[in-house]
């Protein structure tokens, strides 16, 4: 088909503004001005009346197999009162007995709202005791849990932290567990608790529970996904079923965890397994991930200057790998040709990995070995302003969750950091101007948040940082808006951290990221235009077509001519 009469944004330099493109077997073969195009064609002709239309978009870390699998949680209501919530948890409990319900796992409680000391199992206990119950904090790495928990899970004060620091247990003078959990350090434990109810979880990552969320995010016009946590082969395998019967209509990308130089093998022998290089796959494995560090909100990042509270994690917080395993981590995944994306939100950990990019690829360059391994910095709350510029040195992409950029996470990390470090996080505009790729994303895990994975809902608050859901107190914050206002980012900066340089991150460059000839015809038609939409509405802009590997496969396009 032929498309033309449009306003297409095509994120590639070469010709970035055009107005037709010719699609033929799946792929663009012509794009330009109307008035150049070759007049030997038989192919439908589609006048799009002038609509803005732009590259299939590219969410770079999400987790779709995670939402898909939240579906059983329970959603607690919005509440910053301690008794609301138990109140709601005592009431869903006394409507769902144990035979029904052998364990609750609720969603989510403030951050702030009860912390490391008021978490406790015995606080918990006194809405439900008779069984398992987990509540999720805010920010999804700490966790609260009842009495009847500790004991199926077999963690008491004989239970060694997974990893001490980052990956722990809250506990009382006697090494007791108190009931608060932080970086999932229970997971690990979890098949002894289901073993012992006799019950595994209701959802488990096949097509028919993954294909839905897929489809949001399609109907958003994402035609590429990197899911930043895969939790089980099983989702792969679901990913595969999908693709072949016709079903999946984006590419996915997923990456394997390792927590330790000592496991980064094991990740890496996974990835070689789960790996399809086919040129035609639509499903890949060739990146692990890290996480660094933990979150601001906790105290658990790793920073430079000591932080204000005093908490279990240290002075500095918590880093999982110091500069010399993180080195030869690097080593091995270069050796490997396997990428390394890395979370990280405290700036020690985002210094810590920069060195460590720098040193490892000095060491492999003198031996004579080529540098291949692409390194994603993920989050990267808080950065020293010595260290803005060396993404771009190193070569290292940047990836920035959208949706976080006003107040989804409140002010807790102040009472941490202080209120300069606070004002000062989620800059990346600063990290783009020093010269770095930057990519952006999601980075939903849950159902209850999904709607925030519209791209344009998240480049709304990146642009005006107001979270139009969860503002912050606009009588301290005009408009609600977060400091500081030069760190909103563009919308020309947005498209292209979704389009071509997010395709360069999961290394598709050749067929996604641009309207450009020769590559995969995926294209978004938007119902307004984003350039001449104010900063505020933008999250009500929104694909009337999207179209991938030259199908419609969401919303129509108009009646050929």
């Amino acid at each position: 088909m032929i498309l033309t009469n449009a306003v297409i944004h095509t994120s590639d330099d070469q010709c970035p503004v055009a107005d037709t493109v010719v699609i033929r077997d799946g792929r663009f073969e012509w794009v330009g001005r109307a008035s150049d195009l070759p007049a030997d064609h038989d192919l439908p002709t589609m006048d799009l009346d002038g609509r803005t239309v732009i590259p299939g978009l590219i969410d770079a870390h999400s987790h779709p197999a995670l939402v898909a699998m939240s579906r059983w949680h329970v959603q607690l209501p919005e509440t910053h009162s301690v008794d609301e919530l138990l109140d709601a948890i005592r009431d869903h409990g006394a409507a769902h007995p144990k035979e029904e319900a052998p364990y609750l796992y609720f969603e989510y409680f403030p951050t702030a709202l009860l912390g490391e000391a008021g978490a406790t199992k015995e606080l918990l206990d006194s809405a439900i005791s008779d069984r398992p119950v987990l509540v999720q904090d805010s920010g999804d790495h700490a966790s609260w849990v009842n009495t009847r928990m500790l004991e199926l899970l077999g963690v008491d004060e004989n239970t060694p932290d997974p990893v001490p620091g980052l990956e722990r247990f809250a506990r009382d003078a006697g090494g007791r567990p108190t009931g608060y959990i932080f970086e999932n350090a229970h997971a690990g434990f979890l098949p002894r608790m289901y073993e012992a109810l006799g019950w595994t979880p209701p959802e488990r990552p096949t097509p028919k529970i993954i294909q839905p969320v897929l489809d949001f995010l399609g109907s958003t016009g994402v035609v590429a996904v990197f899911d930043a946590l895969i939790e089980s082969p099983e989702v792969i395998t679901a990913m595969r079923e999908l693709d072949s019967r016709g079903d999946l209509h984006m590419h996915y990308e997923g990456a394997i965890r390792f927590r330790t130089l000592a496991d980064l093998p094991e990740a890496l022998e996974t990835v070689a397994a789960l790996d399809d290089d086919s040129d035609s796959s639509k499903v890949r494995v060739r990146t692990v991930k890290l996480f660094l560090d933990g979150t601001n909100e906790l105290g658990s990042g790793a920073v430079i200057d000591p932080l204000l509270s005093e908490d279990n994690a240290g002075p500095l917080g918590a880093i999982q790998m110091e500069l010399d395993d993180l080195v030869e981590c690097l080593r091995l995944c270069n050796g490997a040709a396997v990428d390394l994306h890395i979370h990280m939100v405290g700036d020690r950990a985002f210094r810590t990995a920069c060195d460590a990019v720098e040193r490892a690829r000095s060491q492999v360059e003198a031996e004579g070995i080529a540098w291949n391994v692409q390194v994603t910095f993920a989050h990267c709350e808080l950065v020293d302003p010595a260290d803005l510029a060396r993404p771009a040195e190193l070569g290292v992409i940047v990836n920035w969750t959208n949706h976080w950029s006003g107040g989804y996470f409140g002010e807790e990390a102040a009472r941490h950091l202080g209120t300069h470090r606070w004002e000062c996080m989620y800059d990346v505009a600063a990290i783009a101007d020093a010269g770095a790729r930057v990519t952006f994303s999601s980075d939903v895990v849950s159902a209850a948040e999904l709607h925030r994975a519209a791209p344009f809902f998240g480049m709304q608050i990146a642009v005006t940082r107001i979270d139009p859901e969860v503002p912050l107190d606009a009588e301290r914050f005009v408009e609600s808006r977060r400091p500081a206002a030069a760190a909103s980012l563009s919308l020309s900066r947005l498209l292209r951290g979704y389009t071509i340089d997010a395709s360069v991150q999961l290394r598709i460059e050749k067929d996604y990221g641009s309207v450009s000839p020769g590559k995969l015809a995926n294209l978004v038609v938007l119902n307004v235009d984003p350039f001449t939409t104010p900063g505020q509405d933008l999250a009500a802009v929104h694909p009337s077509a999207v179209v991938y590997r030259g199908a419609v496969v969401s919303g129509h396009l108009p009646a050929p001519r």
